[in-house]
């Protein structure tokens, strides 16, 4: 007989990372962050300096610098805002999926929402931005439905690699219903084709009010199910022991993340890949513990899609380049070797 390894509880890994380890990969994470939307204010096709900054900060907008930094800061807000809902989205899904794989891009849930939004402009004449948001949550909750069902056929069950190309097929399958709904509408193809690539340029404070609650709904709904999610990943019978509601913490945990990538998707368009290399670097500094893994997860992507808008603006200067187009960069080649190195069964 071969013995049979117990599963390693959740707070395993985080027993090797002491908890003053951890606080300082959070100031590092924080301190960062900052550095990075002084960054994201201060660089652009016109650089400032600091008394541009002090002075839009103040509201002025006699210079031209001061109006250029008062038109990045709400980009920059968004920038941070987008990245820690796809980042914090991202770690849930992984934990509810318990599949290293797991990213709404991946999953095809930005998809669901992208297409969704253009059906409701095309054909329903959605204009308001609280009608767009909660049209685009709806659809990402229905693709992440279709996606489980479809991965979940035959045996085994819904294993990682059957999820990722279910999300893969059905990302195809609905970007080609996008293009087939947008290309006769003339009035919408041009802004359509121009959201698809994922952006956060543009931004205004008016733009981002609508969408705050969405964000902050989802924000503490993930943050609320880290006991879940632990607990979830010692395996569901063994969960079930432990006194844990499988199917409603799944579900809770499963809608928190919906809401976050819908509502991210909806003011952004769709930004692949963040949602699945945040997790996997946050493991390595602070362990499996959802209870830091979400947090950290949240400020690491903020970071790293603030870090791509800056990026974008200084490789193409004076033009630039979206965010989608960065992360997909970046984000591809990580997602090969996540394939390539690990055993994708289970986290």
């Amino acid at each position: 007989m071969t013995a049979l390894h117990p599963a390693p509880t959740p707070d395993a890994a985080p027993a090797r990372r002491p908890g003053s380890v951890r606080f300082l990969w959070l100031l590092a994470v924080v301190g960062l962050l900052v550095l990075l939307m002084i960054a994201s204010v201060a660089i652009g096709s016109r650089g400032v300096g600091w008394s541009d900054i002090v002075g839009a900060l103040g509201g002025s907008t006699d210079t031209i610098a001061e109006a250029a930094v008062t038109k990045r800061i709400p980009r920059t807000v968004l920038a941070v805002l987008v990245g820690a809902a796809l980042g914090l989205s991202g770690a849930v899904m992984q934990g509810v999926t318990r599949n290293p794989l797991a990213d709404p891009g991946v999953l095809g849930i930005n998809m669901g929402a992208s297409l969704a939004v253009v059906t409701g402009l095309a054909w329903f004449g959605l204009f308001s931005a609280t009608s767009i948001i909660l049209t685009a949550i709806s659809g990402a909750a229905l693709a992440a439905v279709f996606v489980y069902v479809v991965g979940s056929l035959g045996r085994g069950g819904p294993t990682p690699l059957k999820l990722a190309l279910a999300g893969a097929a059905t990302s195809a399958a609905l970007t080609s219903f996008i293009t087939a709904i947008a290309l006769p509408r003339g009035d919408i193809a041009a802004g359509v084709q121009s959201w698809q690539v994922g952006g956060v340029g543009g931004a205004t404070f008016a733009t981002l009010v609508p969408v705050l609650p969405f964000l902050a709904a989802g924000l503490v709904i993930s943050l609320l199910s880290a006991r879940s999610l632990n607990s979830l990943a010692l395996g569901d019978e063994l969960a079930a022991g432990l006194g844990e509601r499988v199917a409603l913490a799944r579900a809770l945990a499963a809608f928190g993340s919906v809401v976050l990538c819908g509502a991210a998707t909806a003011v952004a368009g769709p930004i692949w890949f963040v949602g699945l290399v945040v997790p996997h670097l946050c493991r390595l500094l602070v362990g499996v513990d959802h209870r830091w893994l979400l947090p950290f997860s949240a400020l690491t992507g903020g970071c790293l899609l603030t870090l791509s808008d800056v990026v974008g603006r200084i490789v193409a200067r004076p033009s630039e380049l979206d965010v989608g187009i960065i992360t997909a960069l970046v984000g591809a080649p990580l997602f090969i070797a996540i394939v390539r190195r690990q055993k994708v069964r289970e986290l």
